[in-house]
């Protein structure tokens, strides 16, 4: 993978990221970082899953995969948050 793949994968990451972030309810007591971190494994992992179902590759803007992206990482920020809340709370 060039450069530019590797740069332009981190930024669709980001942004999946916090979309995700945006469609959980409430209040995410995560870092940025991690949700960033979320974005880019949820975008692999939905490149992925998309590509298996045969709807990565569409005419235009593939928003199958990725909503399927956007429903990982929403996913993956609540799981996250959740553990992270647990762990990081203040007792």
């Amino acid at each position: 993978m060039a450069v530019g793949g590797i740069i332009s994968a981190l930024i669709v990451g980001a942004i999946i990221g916090v979309l995700g972030r945006l469609v959980v309810p409430g209040r995410q007591n995560i870092p940025i970082w991690l949700t960033i971190v979320i974005g880019i494994v949820a975008a692999l992992i939905g490149t992925a899953i998309a590509r298996a179902v045969g709807v990565a590759n569409t005419s235009g803007i593939d928003w199958m995969e990725l909503a399927i992206q956007v429903v990982l990482a929403a996913v993956g920020v609540w799981a996250v948050a959740g553990f992270w809340g647990r762990r990081h709370s203040v007792h």
